[in-house]
């Protein structure tokens, strides 16, 4: 064990080594890139031959320097563009020096035009390699992170190692010491602790049949609460469903004479009874809705759980596809990160992300663009829909998730209050979690994990 647990600290210092020297080898670039830069732009403006000394040193040593940076970076995927960016870049602005430099030799006067659109192209080209190795230092610094925590892990997996193989010492020491003490003992009163043990058994067999009695006792009350809960829930699902079902019979009558009412009525009541007809209409349309609701949410609640290989990516872009649809006078930019899987109840699933989708369209309606990213976060270990919406007070976060709990007014967001239940009905059922971030008025992040 102690022999693994240095091995790991190692290998963790190591890697938290290696990041740090990928960071140092990309300000090495960068100071010997503004060295070049700076002795060319001095030779151009001066003529002085002795402002070359630091652009030749540099292009002596970039090469070397860009070859260190690629065979550090070897193991990262993600460095390999910026590496290849980064020398072309390079490269480029070398030459570029160099061309100005011959330019400037030639001629004893400067060219005040040609020596400003070879600086404006040098700085864009600067711009352009500092943007790649800011870029690149982020990726390592993140790396940085995750190692010096795992450094850190491994770390104290040797301190407890070492607390562990103390604490055995001294056991061990002691246990000894004791046994040496007490053998002249144990070997004078063995024949009693004979006799004791087989009291003992005898007490303990005794002992364990009672155990066994109310173990036995115990499951048949168990087994029976459970099957009352479990008729008790489905008499409320039931309850549940026939109330939502019967609900709409007398709601259609509303409604429908609501409709006749204004319909035919209209001219005799006027504008006011017009208007209170149709708050009418409106009023039992929402109880409509959040019926459709209750009904989803009581059908989620008794459908069985039917787990299998999906792909996460495709059903998100579908559910995309649809939602944009639905909200086609809105602009909205969905980003789905590829390569998504899981292993759950795709028709519940779908569900969710429906919910979660419209959800985050609902509350970034106001922006001129909606901007919605759906992906996974290895620090989380879970999905998440972020969005640029209206966001909400974290002090209300725990009502986020109960049915009709609602952040905002209906006059803000139209809602029925069940969208956010029915998600997480649905990721408990695959046994779970899901959370949320926001702050008002930047957006919100919806996390969820699946068991």
């Amino acid at each position: 064990m102690a022999l693994r647990s240095v091995t790991s600290l190692e290998s963790s210092q190591h890697w938290v080594d290696h990041t740090w020297e990928v960071i140092a080898q990309v300000e090495l670039i960068m100071s010997s890139t503004k060295d070049a830069e700076t002795g060319g732009r001095g030779y151009l403006i001066t003529g002085e031959r002795r402002f070359l000394e630091p652009y030749r040193k540099a292009t002596q040593e970039l090469p070397d320097e860009l070859d260190r940076f690629e065979q550090l970076t070897a193991d990262n995927p993600a460095q390999k563009p910026r590496a290849i960016q980064m020398r072309a870049l390079v490269e480029q602005r070398l030459s570029l020096l160099s061309q100005s430099n011959e330019e400037r030799a030639a001629s004893s006067a400067l060219d005040t035009t040609r020596a400003t659109v070879l600086m404006d192209t040098g700085k864009s080209a600067m711009d352009r390699l500092r943007f790649i190795a800011n870029d690149s230092e982020d990726e390592e610094r993140k790396l940085l992170a995750v190692r010096i925590q795992q450094s850190r892990a491994a770390a104290q997996r040797v301190r407890s190692t070492i607390a562990l193989a103390s604490a055995l010492d001294l056991l061990l020491i002691m246990f000894m010491f004791r046994y040496f003490i007490r053998e002249r003992e144990l070997r004078l009163t063995a024949e009693s602790i004979a006799d004791d043990l087989a009291l003992s058994r005898v007490e303990i067999e005794r002992k364990a049949e009672e155990i066994h009695l109310l173990n036995t006792s115990l499951e048949l009350r168990v087994q029976q609460r459970t099957a009352e809960l479990e008729a008790t829930n489905r008499e409320l699902e039931a309850f549940s469903y026939s109330v939502s079902h019967d609900l709409r019979a007398p709601l259609r009558t509303i409604d429908g004479f609501s409709l006749a009412l204004e319909e035919d009525y209209g001219n005799i009541v006027g504008p006011e009874g017009k208007d209170y007809i149709s708050r009418v209409r409106v009023g039992v349309q929402r109880m409509g809705g959040l019926i459709d609701a209750l009904l989803q949410l009581s059908r989620i609640t008794r459908s069985e759980i039917e787990r299998e290989p999906v792909d996460l990516t495709e059903l998100a872009e579908s559910v995309v596809a649809q939602v944009k649809l639905q909200n086609a006078g809105q602009t909205i930019h969905f980003t789905v990160e590829p390569g998504l899987t899981a292993n759950a109840d795709p028709k519940l699933l779908r569900v969710a992300l429906e919910n979660l989708f419209n959800n985050a369209v609902k509350f970034s309606s106001r922006k001129p663009e909606s901007e919605i990213y759906f992906g996974w976060d290895e620090a989380q270990n879970a999905w998440f829909v972020r969005d640029n919406g209206a966001g909400f007070d974290m002090h209300y976060k725990d009502k986020l998730f109960g049915a009709f709990n609602r952040l905002h007014g209906d006059k803000d967001f139209k809602g029925s209050g069940i969208g956010l239940a029915t998600v997480a009905r649905v990721i408990r059922r695959h046994h779970g979690n899901i959370w949320a971030d926001s702050t008002v008025g930047t957006g919100a992040t919806f996390w969820f994990s699946l068991g």
